[in-house]
């Protein structure tokens, strides 16, 4: 034999080694990971991960973002002249007046009006640069959140759930939505007018302008409290959100055996304590809000109020002007106008605030399987040549949640065969198979594919090399064409439809409705299990690879149906390595050698006649299935 399998070839000595239950593998059962940040519905990030990631979706915007700064700026100039043309006009225009002299008040009537169109015309040019910038800035968002998931390695998806994804993607990030397009120009236009407002103060009074500045001092404390304590409060909201995203959507996706095993009520249940705990929680927020506006405006109508009468005491006495104290009333009516809004945009502040650190933890999580810096090229293939050889040297393997799955071993597969990998639930059976696919990396030792570490592939070149077809044969929306066409996006209709004729699934693609055409709906949900992996075998035989592994493709079929995949098997197969992972053993018939697992060690390795003529593991196991067949 030409093939090599070195390490303990029978069951382990010593205590027993059980893969863990919560290892992603799919023969597992999943579960709890104790400890793990996974656990929670918010990742680590570095400190300050959250402003560098809104700075770099804002760096490409640097040219829109002046514009919008100085749109604003000129607007809130024309805006903030109104009181000081005010000032102006009582001081100056009504004493001109009164010696019929209106030239002076019609120069601020005319002023005054022209401020009052400018400022419309560039409120509106702002308003419409700064949609811009946040649409930009929130299509990035969803293209990286997006981007980044499909990056992540299987680790990462098998303990974080795609409802948390969907909260990401949705709901955190339209609380960013919502502090782009209104709190954070309503925020930018309150802070350019309170600095205007105050310059202005100070050039009409000093007096006047400190006095206001001074009264800023209880409505900043006021403001730190109300961040402090509404910034726990939003954090609590969104992942309360998040909850109740993850059970919708775990519900859906379980829907048959939700119907299956008449669990509505129960779901009803659950579903409604979340439900209600994103009501109290929001609720909460609230209140919170409502109090802050209440002792904000009472802070502000005081503040008003002390510094009108100390005006009206200081025109009294002589020492300031009329149409100064008027236009600084204006002005410190104006500076606390925005108190209530003031709130909303806090509130819009901390909800985004919290999911922007969250979109950030996501953002932060590095692939266990990272892309190599400089990779390599697989040598070319030629016409005929029989896959390429696959080798194990010094594989050992443990995910991260503990317990070692694959104790250290050394395989070699030659160029062309095929290999069925049996054994019980649990034995490391896909754990094996996606070592070669690298969804994982060993934890020591290294896979090779014709003596080229699969590390140092680029992920374009391994998906040449090696494709793994699973149980599941997912379908994506879509016709039945796009989804062979999977394999190479590029093939002309002629290229698939020989696809299809050559594993045999041509005759049951034309009788559909609109034959390669038709629309297959969510998860291929529109044909039959059969059907749905005939599909992922031509797509397999269109992507052409090097080496095929098959997850217990036929498990879930029928008889008629797993016979037709046995026939379209024989095709995909030819000239080309395979590892075949197998529960039923009819699978078994077509391959060149068997593997038996057990605990995550090889304790069998032989051609199926003589493992089936001795008397071990697999010989047993081929009687039983025998048996059940008779």
């Amino acid at each position: 034999m030409t093939t090599t399998v070195t390490g303990p070839s029978g069951p382990p000595s010593g205590p027993e080694r059980r893969e863990p239950a919560t290892g992603p593998d799919s023969e597992g059962t999943g579960g709890d990971t104790g400890g793990d940040p996974f656990a929670q519905d918010t990742l680590p990030a570095p400190p300050g991960a959250s402003r560098r990631l809104l700075l770099s979706l804002l760096r490409p915007q640097r040219g829109r973002v002046t514009i919008t700064a100085v749109l604003l700026l000129l607007q809130q100039a024309a805006v903030q002249a109104g009181p000081l043309l005010v000032a102006v006009a009582i001081d100056r225009g009504v004493p001109a007046a009164a010696e019929n002299d209106y030239g002076p008040l019609t120069w601020v009537g005319l002023g005054y009006l022209l401020c009052a169109a400018a400022s419309g015309l560039l409120l509106y040019g702002f308003v419409r640069a700064s949609a811009g910038v946040s649409q930009e800035v929130l299509l990035e968002m969803r293209a990286r959140i997006h981007r980044h998931a499909q990056a992540l390695s299987l680790d990462f998806h098998d303990r974080y759930t795609s409802g948390r994804m969907i909260s990401r993607a949705t709901s955190d990030v339209h609380s960013l939505r919502e502090l782009l397009d209104a709190g954070l120009q309503e925020l930018l236009i309150v802070v350019v007018s309170v600095g205007y407002i105050t310059a202005l103060l100070l050039y009409l009074d000093l007096g006047l302008g400190g006095a206001a500045l001074l009264s800023f001092l209880p409505l900043y404390l006021l403001v730190r409290s109300y961040r402090r304590r509404a910034g726990a409060l939003f954090s609590r909201r969104s992942t309360a959100i998040a909850t109740v995203i993850v059970k919708f959507n775990e519900t859906l996706n379980g829907i048959r055996p939700v119907k299956a095993f008449r669990q509505e009520r129960a779901n009803e249940e659950a579903f409604g304590r979340l439900n209600r705990h994103h009501q109290h929680v929001n609720g909460s927020t609230i209140l919170e809000m409502a109090r802050f506006v209440v002792l904000a405006r009472l802070t502000a109508n005081t503040a008003v109020t002390a510094i009108v009468v100390w005006g009206a005491f200081q025109v009294a006495a002589g020492e300031l002007a009329l149409g100064v104290l008027a236009a600084g009333a204006l002005y410190v009516r104006r500076l606390y106008d925005p108190v209530d809004r003031f709130a909303m945009i806090l509130n819009y502040y901390q909800s985004a605030s919290a999911s922007l650190h969250k979109i950030a933890g996501l953002l932060a999580q590095r692939p266990d399987v990272p892309e190599p810096e400089h990779p390599v090229a697989l040598p070319e293939r030629r016409t005929g040549e029989p896959g390429r050889a696959v080798a194990f040297e010094g594989v050992c393997f443990t995910y991260r949640t503990g317990g070692e799955v694959l104790p250290r071993f050394d395989l070699t597969l030659p160029a062309g065969q095929t290999a069925a990998v049996v054994g019980a639930t649990g034995a490391g059976k896909s754990t094996l198979a996606k070592l070669l696919a690298r969804f994982y990396d060993p934890t020591e030792g290294r896979v090779l594919l014709d003596g080229t570490d699969l590390r140092r592939l680029g992920t374009k070149e391994l998906r040449r090399g090696v494709v793994m077809v699973t149980q599941e044969a997912f379908l994506f929306s879509g016709t039945v064409a796009e989804n062979i066409a999977l394999g190479k996006p590029d093939a002309s209709r002629e290229e698939i439809v020989r696809a299809a004729e050559a594993i045999g699934a041509h005759g049951f693609i034309s009788a559909l409705p609109d034959g390669y055409d038709t629309d297959v709906r969510k998860r291929g949900g529109r044909i039959s299990a059969g059907q749905r992996q005939l599909v992922a075998f031509a797509r397999v035989l269109l992507a052409d690879p090097a080496v095929v592994i098959l997850d217990e493709a036929t498990s879930s079929l029928d008889v008629p149906g797993e016979k037709a995949v046995q026939d379209a098997l024989r095709t995909v197969l030819q000239g080309r390595t395979a590892v075949i992972i197998a529960h039923r053993l009819s699978t078994v018939e077509i391959a060149d050698r068997v593997l038996v697992m057990d605990r995550g060690r090889i304790v069998e390795d032989g051609p199926p006649a003589e493992l089936i003529a001795g008397t071990g593991r697999f010989s047993a196991l081929h009687r039983a299935w025998r048996d059940s067949l008779v």
